[in-house]
């Protein structure tokens, strides 16, 4: 028997990121997990199931924070008078190394799995710490609270402090067991993905060994990139072989392409950098507000959205004050002004319209055919009462949708739902650039491909630190 759901109220979402699709007192009806259809009047098929009804409440789709950094939340909205690398070296990382204690972890995370529930965040991408175990911890809170996230162990093995930096195989090592962990936890809603802090917390030796679990686990990831100025000269010096940013991590194969990824700010992209994130298929994380707060400055979202690039909001917690991405939404309609008044003129400013296309289907689509309300995708819905906000004046749906981008809060949430992931699909690798990967007894690997942009030599080199990393174990399946 089919499992239907069916709401009921002011139904409004995007297709493209240009208008809003909007059902006034409509249907929204859910088959088997999936969207099915919106209908003004409910079908005679239906008429005999259950029906929701939220009377005069907004139905959109569940948002999607791409970059949020769970440890960070418990000193959000303070430390603000600092740029990004003081503000790493005097706020986060002190405050990241009292991860180590799991129980500490435990306290921490659970507010903050409970407060991301009362929002309108249904998916979110999260930073853990480099600590294996209080990271399990934050899953299983996450797990708890039925959202679905992506959640990263970080990997740091230089430039930070001595209780916050791992051994470079160490680092390696710690992620193949925490990947083991995860696998045997069989989470239904929480999914691993691979997370190097950014270039300046890692070494190259780590960064090529990342790529072996990459390519074994077949994960996704995500870091930062081109958010600061002196972080992008630091990333010159450290990495003389790169191009641009971007590029660093190219050249270890975890820039897109065959690596899900999902790269936080964008805010100093270069022409060759967006080109090649373009190529390769690189999420760029809109963080407006931490990029106001660090004075890391404006990305051109507006032209990102142009280009076709795939463009979604991240809150940025702690560098951003809070997980309310209708927060994140009016700092980026905002900060687009700026941008168009004071720095470039050949791009307008944001829409209401273009602002929640990313925090819904723009982020979502990370995960797939995730947040609008089209056939076939996932139903991630959220009910929004903005009855607290008292007004003399008849408003229409999109009226009343806008407002809330301004003023609304978790208080305006009346309910929120995402349908479980049963079975987390692999992201299918570029039918051009795939790589099949065949297990050889003890962590050895043969990799075929046809058309793969990695040389033999490098192909070798993959190998044997294959051998290196696996080699404790040939259970690690």
């Amino acid at each position: 028997m089919d499992d239907i759901k069916i709401l009921k109220g002011n139904i409004i979402y995007t297709k493209t990121k240009d208008e809003f699709e909007i059902c006034e007192h409509g249907y929204l009806v859910c088959k088997d997990g999936k969207v099915e259809g919106i209908y003004q009047t409910l079908p005679f098929r239906l008429g005999g199931e259950p029906i929701e009804d939220h009377g005069d409440c907004l139905i959109i789709p569940g948002m999607t924070d791409l970059h949020i950094h769970a440890p960070q939340y418990t000193f959000r909205g303070t430390g603000m008078d600092l740029e990004l690398l003081e503000w790493l070296e005097t706020n986060t990382f002190p405050e990241e190394a009292k991860y180590k204690d799991v129980l500490y972890a435990n306290e921490a995370y659970a507010k903050f799995a409970k407060n991301l529930k009362h929002s309108s965040t249904t998916r979110a991408c999260v930073f853990g710490t480099i600590h294996r175990r209080p990271t399990l911890v934050l899953m299983d809170h996450l797990e708890k609270s039925g959202l679905v996230t992506m959640v990263g162990k970080v990997n740091m093995d230089r430039n930070s402090p001595d209780g916050l930096r791992e051994g470079t195989q160490e680092s390696a090592e710690e992620t193949v067991e925490w990947m083991k962990d995860v696998q045997h936890k069989k989470y239904k809603n929480t999914l691993p993905i691979l997370t190097p802090r950014f270039i300046p917390s890692c070494t190259d030796e780590l960064l090529d060994m990342l790529k072996m679990v990459q390519m074994r686990y077949q994960i996704p990831v995500q870091s930062h990139l081109s958010e600061n100025l002196s972080e992008i000269e630091w990333v010159k010096e450290l990495c003389p072989y790169a191009e641009f940013y971007g590029d660093a991590y190219d050249h270890f194969g975890l820039f897109g392409a065959d690596a899900p990824t999902v790269m936080a700010h964008c805010v100093y992209s270069t022409e060759e950098e967006i080109q090649r994130m373009k190529e390769n298929g690189v999420y760029v994380a809109h963080c407006p507000e931490s990029n106001e707060n660090l004075s890391s400055g404006i990305a051109p979202v507006k032209r990102y959205l142009e280009e076709g690039l795939s463009v979604g909001l991240g809150s940025d917690v702690a560098g951003g004050s809070t997980e309310n991405l209708f927060r994140a939404m009016a700092h980026a309609i905002q900060m687009s002004k700026m941008r168009w008044r004071l720095v470039d003129q050949k791009y307008p400013a944001l829409k209401s319209e273009e602002a929640f296309y990313m925090a819904t289907k723009g982020g979502g689509s990370f995960f797939g055919k995730v947040g609008s309300f089209e056939e076939g995708y996932e139903f991630d819905a959220v009910i929004l009462d903005d009855s607290r906000l008292e007004s003399s004046r008849q408003m229409c749906v999109k009226d009343r949708l806008e407002r809330m981008i301004y003023l609304a809060d978790e208080r305006e949430v009346k309910a929120n739902t995402s349908e479980e992931i049963k079975l987390y699909k692999k992201q299918k690798l570029n039918a051009d650039k795939s790589v099949e990967l065949l297990l050889l007894g003890h962590g050895s690997v043969f990799l075929q491909n046809n058309c793969c942009r990695k040389t033999l030599n490098t192909i070798h080199k993959y190998v044997i630190l294959f051998q290196s990393i696996f080699s404790k174990t040939s259970k690690f399946i």
